[in-house]
């Protein structure tokens, strides 16, 4: 079941004003290893990184990104709704091992005004919290989507 995202204090809007999110694979070859896409709920937008890095479990990601279709921003838009308040209390970037075993792992920021957080979260659902299992199942089929 997936519940709001809420911040520490109190809110007038709880969802943050912007999601960076993605999947990423190591031992992988082409264009589509690497998607980080950047959602911007105040101003209803989704952009795709051009970059294509690896990202890194100790800094926030820093890609390059291009506005995508308006049509692409509806397909995700209620993504930060989705996200377990439980995430919020894990301590660490790293949920699981992401890409340990060559299957990949997901990319997942939250951005509300200026305030990032962000966590690489393991494909493999035998390896993270049972709260985190829905939310992968829909960045997996959003992110299939988007491709």
């Amino acid at each position: 079941m997936a519940t709001t995202f809420l911040m520490a204090c109190a809110k007038e809007n709880a969802a943050p004003s912007t999601l960076v999110f993605g999947h990423f694979y190591g031992e992988c070859s082409g264009e589509r290893c690497i998607e980080i896409y950047q959602l911007n709920t105040r101003a209803r937008t989704l952009a795709e990184d051009t970059q294509d890095q690896y990202p890194s479990a100790t800094t926030p990601y820093q890609g390059q990104f291009v506005a995508r279709p308006t049509t692409d921003y509806t397909q995700v838009s209620d993504l930060p709704n989705l996200i377990p308040t439980q995430l919020l209390a894990e301590s660490g970037h790293v949920i699981g091992q992401p890409d340990a075993g060559d299957w990949g792992g997901y990319y997942l920021e939250l951005n509300d005004q200026g305030t990032r957080r962000f966590w690489l979260i393991d494909t493999q659902k035998r390896n993270i919290p049972a709260y985190l299992h829905p939310l992968v199942d829909t960045l997996q089929s959003r992110i299939a989507r988007l491709q």
